[in-house]
């Protein structure tokens, strides 16, 4: 085995790339990063009725989208290649003739229809309902006869008789334990030709050179029989760490009930990528049990599976909103204007070129936003009354204009704004801060009524800010426009 330290993440194109798919990506990733190693890329698509290149397109976009480069894989190639599946037919074929060479793999040719009944017989009988090994016991000269004649078989790993308890040392979980009497000879390649998943994987595994095959603890009871074809192929076992799944909060392996659950989605919903990186790094991992927040970097320079949960970890979609934004607050303006252009121009706001040239009043803009956004796809509708007309909310109208001194409110502030020969921020500040106390009104009525004439609601980012960068005459006709209404 190498002393270069070589994983893999090996999704199966069935679907685009979920969350827990991710945070093993995640893991696989960090951990080469970690030791200067090698992470490789490889597409599992040897289901080709549900494998499709649109799957494999969105599992490489995803990729690509948190950050995970990959050293060897679709698109960047490397020595180990072929990286799909499907493309390494004469790789298994060639190690099932190693197996076959060294007495590892017999040929079977029971029917399915036999094998059923003798799993029945054994379920009455109260006994093991795995193979029987019927066929391990037919003359080798008679079966390879049988083979060349052309008569149906698969072909079995024979494993050893004597092979007393599997037992591996998990990165993760510790010493590991399977009881040896509970394998049977499993089958390795189908009639067809095509090799299952255990037999595959585990070539690809040999052949790649992985030293670490880090994955979800739904593939610990495939652990055993992996490790009988590495020995039987004499090849090095590689080192395993099972890392538990993602639960949601009923206590139920995460699934769509709980949300959505491809990478893409989040990324659609407005999630920074490496805001969601965090947040799954974080589902099992901890660098010293308080840190929550923590860079890509950090992550690397900590990644260790000694500090791995053996515990589920709960998806929380409230901690990763807020997690979101925070990223989003810590932003510098110029970055939030690169995240959120293309939403605003989606909105049909505003456009690529226009942004460019008004980029310092989109920079003013950014953190009045930032302050007050967890997602990227709630700023449009923020900051819809900067763009356009708008129309006041009916809602608004009714709690705020027609309440007893909205209309006095928005004559008085309109006599105070027109008069300002200065339009900042301080300076509209200070010719509508005295404003209640003028009145005799409560802030919130005066406030209210200005901030829903001039945005349409009664939620918005910061009034006085949001007022200098509507700019004076805007500003001057909505809220002439709001007294209309109000008394209409």
């Amino acid at each position: 085995m190498t002393d270069t330290v070589r994983v893999r993440f090996a999704p199966s194109p069935t679907g685009h790339l979920h969350i827990g798919g991710a945070r093993t990506a995640i893991y696989n990733w960090a951990f080469a990063r970690h030791h200067g190693g090698v992470f490789v890329l490889r597409i599992d698509d040897t289901d080709p009725e549900r494998s499709t290149q649109e799957n494999t397109d969105a599992i490489l976009r995803a990729m690509r989208w948190l950050g995970l480069d990959w050293d060897e894989g679709p698109e960047v190639g490397g020595e180990h290649g072929p990286y799909f599946q499907m493309q390494r037919s004469e790789k298994y074929a060639e190690a099932l003739e190693v197996l076959k060479g060294n007495g590892h793999a017999y040929p079977c040719f029971c029917t399915p229809e036999q094998l059923e009944a003798k799993r029945e017989a054994a379920r009455e009988a109260g006994g093991i309902t795995g193979y029987d090994r019927t066929c391990r016991r037919i003359e080798r000269s008679e079966a390879l006869a049988r083979v060349a004649a052309g008569e149906p078989h698969v072909w079995r790993v024979a494993v050893p008789e004597d092979r007393g308890d599997i037992v591996f040392d998990d990165a993760i979980r510790g010493e590991t334990r399977f009881p040896g009497e509970a394998m049977d000879d499993f089958i390795l390649v189908r009639t067809d030709g095509s090799p299952t998943y255990m037999f595959a994987t585990v070539v690809d595994d040999w052949q790649m050179g992985m030293t670490h095959i880090i994955r979800g603890d739904d593939h610990l009871s495939n652990t055993p029989r992996q490790i009988v074809v590495f020995e039987a192929l004499e090849a090095p076992v590689p080192t395993y760490a099972h890392m538990s799944l993602i639960f949601g909060a009923d206590g139920k392996r995460l699934s769509k009930r709980h949300g959505a659950t491809s990478v893409e989605s989040y990324r659609d919903m407005g999630y920074l990528s490496d805001a969601l990186l965090n947040y799954l790094a974080g589902l099992g991992f901890s660098i010293d049990g308080e840190t929550t927040i923590f860079s890509r970097d950090t992550l690397v320079a900590e990644f260790d599976l000694a500090r791995v949960s053996k515990s589920p970890g709960v998806w929380d979609p409230e901690k990763l909103e807020w997690m979101n934004g925070t990223y989003i607050r810590d932003m510098s303006p110029a970055e939030f204007v690169d995240a959120t252009t293309p939403w605003l121009v989606e909105a049909g706001l505003t456009t690529a070129d226009d942004v460019a040239s008004r980029r310092e009043w989109f920079e003013a803009l950014a953190p009045l936003i930032a302050e007050r956004t967890k997602r990227l796809d709630e700023v449009a509708e923020k900051v819809a009354f900067l763009f356009g007309d708008i129309t006041i909310d009916e809602g608004a109208r009714t709690k705020v204009l027609e309440k007893d001194g909205a209309i006095a409110s928005l004559d008085a502030a309109s006599g105070a704004l027109s008069a300002l020969e200065s339009w900042t921020t301080e300076s509209i500040e200070e010719a509508l801060r005295g404003l209640p106390e003028t009145l005799g009104l409560k802030p919130k009525i005066v406030f209210q009524a200005i901030r829903v004439a001039v945005t349409g609601t009664q939620v918005s980012p910061p009034l006085f800010e949001s007022l200098e960068l509507l700019g004076q005459e805007r500003t001057m006709k909505r809220i002439a426009a709001a007294r209309e209404v109000a008394t209409a």
